[in-house]
């Protein structure tokens, strides 16, 4: 049987998640490079007690609304609705205003772990490609390095960070075909590649599928082989 790896819709893809589940969601700072259609799905599932592994916490529809975003929705939306217990982010809250995780952090109701944006990201691909862990410089003498290993190398201290494994990677492309190949745009082509293939299962939104053989193979970011289910967006994203 041929392998095709598209869903029908974003509430099949996400059917499987459970209460509890380590969720990675791809993204950098803005909207346009996080799987939007796919956390309305998760929300709407009603998941809950989640911990979650991205850049951000979100900044909410409200603002991407007003710039204009066809789909608007980032980490906000499970963030807003009590779906997390735990973040692990880079950046959690806004330097401009109180947001919603700020405000649920202050209330002691979310825990979080701090982790700097490039340790985040080598963490994730430390899970993907099977590594046990590395040493880094970043953080000493500061509130990352509390309760982890240190080490001197060449007369320098570094901290031994651990990979980041996940239950699922919700991840968004630009193109895709049906064996999971993908390219990407702009500032998608950061945690998103990063984390596909990092989690047991991978499910990547895209903003279109093409034929087999019409992504130019020496374009392709993420291979088949790290995707297990692919979802393309449609105008916009389905209302319950």
């Amino acid at each position: 049987m041929p392998v095709n790896k598209i869903v029908a819709s974003f509430d099949e893809a996400v059917a499987d998640i459970q209460d509890g589940a380590v969720i990675m969601v791809g993204g950098f700072g803005t909207v346009v490079s996080m799987p939007s259609c796919l956390l309305e799905a998760l929300d709407r599932k009603g998941v809950k007690n989640l911990t979650t592994v991205s850049n951000s916490s979100g900044f909410g529809a409200d603002v991407w609304r007003m710039q204009g975003a066809k789909f608007p929705e980032d980490m906000d939306i499970l963030v807003r609705n009590g779906r997390i217990k735990k973040a692990i982010v880079s950046a959690p809250v806004s330097a401009m205003y109180v947001n919603n995780f700020e405000k649920l952090l202050r209330a002691g109701k979310v825990e979080i772990e701090m982790v700097p944006q490039g340790t985040l990201a080598e963490r994730v691909r430390a899970a993907k490609a099977g590594i046990g862990g590395f040493y880094v410089p970043v953080g000493i003498g500061t509130v990352i390095e509390e309760g982890k290993e240190k080490k001197v190398i060449d007369g320098r201290e570094y901290l031994l960070e651990l990979p980041i494994k996940a239950d699922f990677a919700l991840i968004h492309a630009y193109k895709g075909d049906r064996w999971g190949n993908l390219i990407y745009r702009g500032t998608s082509r950061t945690f998103n590649p990063t984390m596909a293939g990092a989690a047991r299962v991978t499910i990547a939104e895209v903003d279109e599928i093409v034929e087999l053989g019409e992504l130019d193979p020496e374009a392709i970011v993420t291979p088949g082989v790290y995707v297990d289910r692919v979802v393309a967006r449609p105008r916009e994203c389905p209302a319950p």
